[in-house]
């Protein structure tokens, strides 16, 4: 089975408003990173008043350009897919320049509690201050003028990660559970591997095909994509298995044996993304650990 191959699209034009679908322009944060790619992805909806899905970290520079592209045009809601910062951090900036109602599926909260001892390495990453004035839940309709949208649980990559049907419009705004560029973080606390993998299935059960995600560029012929970061998914699943059945014991041993090539800065995520493999191992059966599953514990076949 290949594993997946993902998309380079050229560095965007920083600042500038890009018509990605019809009454949808892309306009992209200066905030490229290895989480990032070239930078969050923040989408005006409408032709008369607008939508916001996104309004990306909290910098001037990206606040301005949101603010240009706009126009005279009112601003009536900013939608949220999720909570972190770099896809919530000028919310509070924009609301006070337009007004806007803020939608999303509330607070950050992570997708199971913290074990006694156990800190969460991704706090720094996350949006604890942003409540949204409308929460919503999977299938609630949010509309405006010329626009409406249909709220998707998503959960997996954090616990109240959403994804909002444009309706009309064959279009998924897939923020970071869906990338061209990557796959996911899927890192415990916040997320969870059984959530990620239920959520893909949940828009294989859909019928659109055109996504646009939270970082990279649009994603065409959307199932056959989804497909295959379902099996890119199994393919880890199955490695980490092996490397139980050769002896592995312990989560570094495994990122050593099957990260390889994996640059150094990455090898963190890589060492949650196997945490979240196996919680859902020990929770299915087929891996028993001494304990909660944790960063530092041993691990063996069932």
């Amino acid at each position: 089975m290949p594993d997946i191959e993902f998309e380079r699209e050229a560095a965007p034009d920083y600042g500038g408003a890009v018509e990605v679908a019809p009454a949808v322009r892309r306009v992209t944060a200066r905030n490229p990173g290895p989480f990032t790619f070239h930078g969050t992805n923040s989408y005006l909806i409408g032709d008369g008043s607008l939508a916001i899905v996104d309004p990306g970290p909290d910098s001037p520079e990206h606040i301005a350009a949101l603010l240009r592209a706009a126009g005279s045009r009112k601003v009536t809601h900013i939608l949220v897919t999720h909570t972190h910062l770099d896809h919530t951090g000028a919310t509070a900036r924009l609301v006070e320049a337009t007004g806007a109602v803020t939608v999303g599926a509330g607070p950050h909260r992570p997708a199971r509690p913290l074990h006694t001892g156990e800190a969460n390495p991704l706090d720094a990453s996350a949006d604890t201050r942003f409540t949204p004035e409308l929460t919503i839940a999977d299938g609630d309709v949010v509309a405006g003028d010329g626009w409406m949208v249909e709220a998707i649980a998503t959960p997996g990559h954090t616990a109240n990660h959403i994804a909002f049907a444009l309706n009309g419009h064959d279009l998924i705004f897939s923020g970071d559970h869906v990338m061209g560029w990557s796959t996911t973080v899927v890192a415990p606390p916040d997320g969870a591997m059984a959530d990620y993998m239920h959520s893909l299935d949940r828009l294989l059960d859909r019928g659109e095909e055109h996504y646009l995600p939270g970082h990279g560029g649009p994603i065409a012929a959307a199932h056959g994509y989804v497909r295959a970061l379902r099996n890119h998914r199994r393919m880890r699943e199955a490695a980490i298995l092996a490397r139980l059945a050769a002896g592995d014991r312990s989560i570094a041993m495994i990122v050593a044996a099957i990260y390889r090539d994996t640059p150094p800065a990455l090898q963190s995520a890589a060492s949650l993304s196997v945490l979240a493999h196996l919680e859902d191992l020990v929770a299915r059966g087929s891996v028993v650990t001494d304990g909660p599953p944790r960063r530092d514990g041993t691990y063996r076949l069932a």
